[in-house]
């Protein structure tokens, strides 16, 4: 392989990662009309067309996907190798890329790093808030944060926060003229918020449990958000009742602007995790930043 074609892969693999050349372009800080003629260079040389492009969309060919999934991994172990030789430093040093929810962000991440980046001045952290399930590994994450039951299959975890129990809550304003619901299959008669979900575009079916018995509730109303924040402020607003994280309503069924129901009904699931690729050879900066989300009884 030339030497002169290693900038002329990574810029493909930037590409096809993004699956746009207006996206790429932007990340590596090139004109999109440069990134073109440089990977139209390399499908040149090469004489295989890797990239399948549209007015619409840009998607890899049968060869680029081939070579994204084989030289993409040697790219990033080399990216990871060099990063390491800041253990040869007198201070851990680089920067961390983390995918997580702003609820994950603000009871976890957040309050750590006031203290970690104060003690680790060399490192620096960009944290990206999102719902959507990303493949860290080709949206260049280092790690992200998921409830543990959504962590895929062949990722290294580590448990960050306790288990995380749901709440069903509506304002008093909405229950003046309207009964507690004593059953899941009761929210069917009331104004409920939904939560999108971008991944699929659909709409989060709230989970309940109680004894032996387990079901899923599909239900509707006027409002619709993509955040757990914007659910807490339809329910204080009184749109409805809403379906959030029970330690964030907690300060505000305690000053009586929220009425908690189902309580009985609402499970536990397993607390946040941080996770990144098995094959991923930490950095010692990453190393110190898991050790210090790492959750202790």
């Amino acid at each position: 392989m030339l030497r002169e074609n290693a900038n002329d892969l990574l810029a493909f693999l930037a590409v096809a990662r993004e699956r746009s050349f207006t996206r790429a372009a932007a990340k590596l800080g090139v004109s999109q009309s440069a990134l073109s003629h440089t990977v139209r260079g390399l499908e040149a040389r090469l004489g295989l067309r890797l990239l399948t492009r549209t007015t619409r969309s840009v998607s890899p060919t049968e060869a680029g996907q081939r070579l994204l999934q084989t030289v993409g991994p040697r790219f990033e172990e080399i990216e990871v190798e060099l990063a390491a030789l800041s253990e040869l430093r007198d201070k851990p040093a680089g920067n961390i890329r983390i995918s997580a929810m702003d609820y994950s962000l603000d009871i976890l991440l957040r309050p750590m790093l006031k203290t970690f980046l104060q003690q680790y001045p060399d490192i620096s952290v960009e944290v990206c808030c999102d719902y959507n399930f990303v493949d860290i590994a080709a949206q260049g994450f280092d790690a992200g944060i998921r409830l543990g039951e959504a962590v895929a299959q062949g990722m290294i975890a580590t448990r960050i926060g306790p288990d995380m129990r749901m709440a069903v809550v509506g304002s008093p304003h909405y229950f003046a003229s309207r009964p507690h619901p004593e059953t899941p299959r009761e929210l069917t008669a009331h104004l409920c918020n939904n939560l999108r979900l971008p991944t699929h575009g659909g709409i989060y079916a709230w989970e309940f449990a109680k004894g032996q018995e387990s079901l899923n509730v599909r239900v509707s109303g006027q409002v619709t958000h993509n955040g757990v924040y914007q659910l807490l402020d339809a329910a204080l607003d009184g749109f409805g009742l809403s379906y959030i994280p029970a330690d964030i309503v907690e300060p505000h069924i305690a000053s009586g602007e929220l009425v908690q129901v189902l309580k009985d009904w609402c499970p536990l699931f397993s607390g946040f995790h941080l996770y990144y690729p098995s094959r991923r050879q930490t950095s010692p900066a990453f190393a110190l930043l898991v050790e210090a989300l790492r959750y202790r009884l």
